[in-house]
């Protein structure tokens, strides 16, 4: 086995593969830019190597220096993890001319599949189920268009050397593919320096569906079952799961049957992901090849009970596959969800900053249920806006989806994170969602169940109830021990009285002054309350008639900041007759900044499209501000003319810095 390997990467898969090598024995070398130097993987490896600036392309993608740092260390191999290098063919022909081992596929494979038009037709040729499409090269826009009117609306514009999302355009008619086009090309060469466009029919509400495989140098491949993975935004993943909830064991004989026909067809070898779109009716299409470990792989790992990292060390050393697909069984169910540093109630914008505060669920593994935490951040880090915002994979596992389901539901609501914005309160209300419970899937389903975007959950009247009662008691805990002054309070000598006020809602307790381990309704109902939240902890784990909550609880003035489930509420604790007297209260109106267009995430002006003077239209684009290397136009809400531009093409905004003022025509 390899004495020692360098890891070309950074964050959560970086210290991913280092865990798994020092399982192994293996000596770990970690590379790392200015923004990375006090980072996770850094402290992780048995040696780190600086190799330049924050941007990408001066550190994580300049070859020479990753070469260097093999050859300064002693390192004889590399793992590329996923993103930046790892699937490009020149760095992986620049190591083995340098006698250094890439843990990965073949040069010629990664060629092959890393080329989405070429990757189809190798795929169409190998028998693999292909969707109709134009697999040459796109000169322009006009071009594009013809092309789209022939395959027929909605189409969809890709980038040949794209992933992650980017270079990626739906188009449902001719002025979005004029658009589309030219705005995935500029993404493809920003992100992949590869500006190669095609276009496919675009299969509508499908759903996402892939394939593990791993190939030997012997000329074995075998599959490892599938992954569902159709929660997606902006063509993202967000939530995946294995086995897919969908597919019938028949369907999934014939994916992988094809998954393994394409891997060979290309005498693949190591671990790869071959990607399928899957119509209603169970026809899939193949998507494309990714020549690398991905993201969600955590998930088949806890059903197949295999770790793929070791897999494509022993692989890459010369080994055969330790078994074959007749021994490939899947046990359980397993979920991710992808916790990313962006502001859910801002249309997903990208978040950066430190994190003040970054406690995820305790990690546990047991044969009924696993919670396993896959990160590369600590509490104090730093969220930049050079790299994937990507924060955490949380990943559970448990014997039946169900049980898997409501692992993760219980995990999210432990997970606490202060300083950026972050997808938890969302990803927590997706996991409660009926819907997604049920298994009915699409890579549509964000925009059909968020049309109007994310606003946080309504808790229903039973779980408010219980939610206001825990308030009470934690407010009374407060005054019983001196941490703050209690109110005057009406009520008798064996009990105190309390109201507790969220949004409109209001709710009267008695609390009786002979213990505080349960609360009663002044009505007389009484709501029981076990454990629960102590002065000073920002988590209560509490038993509320009988049913577990596990509340985040901050406090604020006169009461509770509480976060459960996707809702965001603010509990104020108060005397009655306080409560009586707030409904009279006057509300403060915001203000109005309609006459601003705001930048809505910290990223660069990439184009202004208007001038001062301009009178722009409903939709208009106004500007492009690029932020974690993705373009995001924004539009004018209504007819009006631009005034003044406060910003220029260029310039690095923060969040809300004002780029235009208008004024009414």
């Amino acid at each position: 086995m390899f004495p020692k390997i360098l890891i070309a990467n950074r964050g959560e898969i970086a210290c991913r593969v280092i865990k798994t090598a020092r399982r192994m024995g293996i000596a770990t070398v970690a590379v790392y830019s200015d923004a990375d130097r006090d980072a996770v993987h850094v402290k992780m490896a048995d040696e780190a190597v600086h190799i330049g600036p924050a941007p990408a392309a001066r550190s994580y993608l300049d070859i020479e220096k990753i070469v260097a740092a093999c050859k300064s260390t002693g390192a004889v191999a590399v793992h590329p993890g996923y993103g930046f290098l790892s699937e490009n063919p020149v760095f992986a022909e620049r190591l083995r001319r340098e006698g250094i081992y890439f843990i990965g596929p073949p040069v010629k494979a990664i060629e092959a599949m890393g080329d989405k038009i070429a990757s189809k037709k190798i795929a169409a040729q190998a028998g693999v189920s292909t969707v109709p499409g134009h697999m040459g090269l796109i000169a322009d826009a006009d071009e594009a268009v013809a092309i789209a009117c022939q395959i027929g609306f909605p189409v969809m514009i890709k980038a040949s050397a794209g992933g992650g999302g980017k270079g990626m355009r739906i188009a449902r008619s001719v002025d979005e593919v004029a658009e589309g086009f030219e705005r995935a090309k500029s993404e493809a060469a920003s992100s992949f320096g590869d500006d190669r466009i095609f276009i496919e029919k675009f299969i509508e509400n499908p759903r996402h569906i892939e394939i593990q495989v791993l190939a030997d140098g012997r000329g074995n491949c075998i599959h490892l079952g599938e992954r569902e993975c159709s929660i997606q935004r902006r063509n993202q993943k967000v939530i995946e799961e294995a086995p897919s909830p969908f597919l019938d064991a028949a369907t999934r004989e014939m994916m992988g049957a094809q998954a393994v026909a394409l891997a060979k067809a290309v005498n693949y070898v190591s671990a790869g992901t071959v990607e399928f779109i899957v119509d209603r009716d169970r026809n899939f299409y193949f998507l494309e090849m990714n020549t690398r470990l991905q993201v969600e792989h955590p998930v088949t790992e806890l059903v197949t009970g295999l770790d793929l990292v070791e897999e494509m060390l022993r692989i890459a050393d010369g080994e055969p596959l330790r078994l074959d697909q007749d021994a490939v069984t899947l046990t359980g169910h397993a979920i991710e969800a992808r916790v990313y540093a962006e502001d859910p109630y801002r249309n997903f914008l990208p978040s950066t900053g430190r994190l003040k505060r970054y406690r995820p669920p305790a990690e546990e593994a047991s044969t009924r249920l696993v919670v396993r935490n896959d990160t590369g951040v600590q509490e104090g880090s730093e969220i930049s806006p050079y790299y994937d915002p990507m924060i955490a994979k949380l990943v559970t596992w448990g014997e039946t989806r169900e049980a898997a389901i409501e692992t993760m539901a219980t995990a999210l609501d432990a997970f606490e994170i202060e300083g950026v914005g972050n997808n938890v309160p969302f990803l927590s209300a997706v996991a409660a969602q009926a819907r997604f419970r049920s298994g009915d899937l699409s890579t549509n389903y964000i925009a059909e169940q968020f049309p109007d975007g994310f606003a946080g959950t309504e808790p229903d009247e039973g779980t408010l109830k219980a939610l206001a009662a825990l308030a009470c008691r934690a407010a009374y805990q407060l005054e019983t021990r001196g941490f703050v002054e209690p109110p005057a309070l009406a009520g008798g000598h064996d009990s105190a009285e309390r109201s507790v006020l969220i949004g409109d809602k209001r709710w009267d307790f008695s609390i009786p002054k002979s213990g505080d381990s349960f609360v009663l309704m002044s009505g007389g109902q009484g709501v029981s309350i076990e454990d629960g939240w102590q002065p000073g902890a920002s988590l209560a784990v509490s038993e509320i008639d009988g049913r577990t909550f596990v509340v985040r609880m901050d406090r604020i003035t006169s009461g509770f900041r509480l976060r459960y489930r996707g809702a965001d509420l603010r509990a104020r604790v108060v005397a009655p007759h306080v409560a009586d007297l707030m409904v009279h209260m006057p509300v403060k109106t915001p203000p109005d900044m309609s006459r601003f267009l705001l930048c809505p995430m910290p990223g660069q002006v990439v184009r202004l499209s208007v001038a001062e003077g301009d009178v722009v239209e409903d939709g208009q684009a106004l500007a492009i501000v690029e932020a974690m290397k993705m373009e995001n136009v924004l539009r004018a809400e209504r007819r009006a003319r631009v005034s003044r531009l406060a910003a220029s093409e260029g310039d690095v905004l923060a969040v809300d810095a004002v780029i235009m003022e208008f004024e009414a025509v």
